[in-house]
């Protein structure tokens, strides 16, 4: 009898600790571009899959509602924060309060600047600097080292749009024929980047440009329509290469809009809940992990067309 009864106490108590879940608080950056909702769509079904508990809170582009989604998270006690910063910068009193309540953060697809490297356990997410730098390298070798070049730039103080810009002139600074000679922000957005391509193409020197480098295939789709309302063959006229490899600038790549991009991963949703699992559960684990990318052109774009999931 003894031991029937202490059977049913173990059985009693195993759905209980089954219904444990992990509770992750992640702040996305926004809904901005097409890899930005792909990267979202594979962080959420990846946490359904797994039977994790996601807060998901949406910045919309601004980081004082990041902030407060990381405090809200503070307050809900969950048991690992993640997030993709807007910016570099200004993290430092959220991240201290963080930590001050005992909760382990992972950054994920951009990284901070911090005085204190304890603030965050690690970083996932693409090599920007390297993006940027593959860009430059694929424009030298097509343009043979002649080209003048406009400038969409992501979201000032972002770290794609500081590390993006940084690889490409590293990349180009061995070039005397290469000129960057027009370089704005687009915020990687569609939207904004048609709207800078087209200031860029009214200006005095707009008829010089012979190349367009763009943060993110977003804002060069968008420069794409500017360049074919200007009466422009974008492609040919304009040589353009960016960076994520979404969808889009594959289909943009074989009509020949587009020459080539540099892929950014969005589809880190599998790695990262294996790495929050690990950090859940004490375990050490890298501080920075990358994720693997190629670079494509106009040469490859239909064959990995129908492969891309984003």
């Amino acid at each position: 009898m003894y031991k029937y009864l202490i059977t049913l106490l173990i059985a009693a108590a195993v759905p209980c600790v089954a219904a444990e879940k992990l509770t992750v608080g992640f702040s996305q950056i926004g809904a901005e571009s097409a890899w930005r909702t792909a990267n979202t769509d594979s962080i959420k079904s990846e946490a359904a899959k797994r039977g994790i508990e996601l807060k998901f809170a949406d910045a919309q582009q601004k980081q004082e509602n990041q902030i407060k989604a990381l405090r809200s998270f503070i307050a809900q006690n969950v048991d690992v924060i993640a997030f993709s910063p807007v910016v570099e910068t200004g993290w430092e009193p959220v991240l201290r309060e963080i930590k001050r309540a005992g909760i382990p953060v992972v950054l994920s697809d951009r990284a901070v600047k911090v005085s204190d490297p304890s603030l965050f356990v690690t970083f996932i997410g693409s090599d920007f600097v390297e993006e940027g730098r593959r860009a430059g390298q694929w424009l030298v070798e097509k343009t043979k080292g002649k080209a003048v070049i406009a400038e969409l730039v992501g979201t000032p103080g972002s770290a794609p749009a500081v590390d993006r810009k940084k690889g490409f002139e590293e990349a180009i600074a061995a070039q005397p024929g290469m000129k960057i000679i027009k370089s704005q922000s687009g915020d990687f957005t569609r939207a904004k980047g048609k709207e800078v391509m087209e200031t860029f193409l009214k200006s005095p020197e707009g008829k010089q440009i012979t190349v367009l480098y763009a943060h993110n295939d977003d804002m060069a789709l968008g420069a794409i329509q500017a360049i074919e309302e200007a009466g422009l063959k974008p492609g040919t006229d304009i040589i353009i290469v960016s960076i994520d490899g979404v969808r889009g600038a594959f289909v943009a790549m074989v009509t020949g809009k587009l020459n080539c991009t540099v892929e950014c991963n969005p589809m880190i949703g599998s790695q990262l809940f294996d790495i929050i699992k690990k950090v859940a559960a004490g375990q050490p684990v890298p501080k920075r992990i990358a994720v693997e990318e190629g670079v494509f052109d106009q040469s490859t774009a239909a064959a990995a067309l129908p492969t891309r999931k984003y």
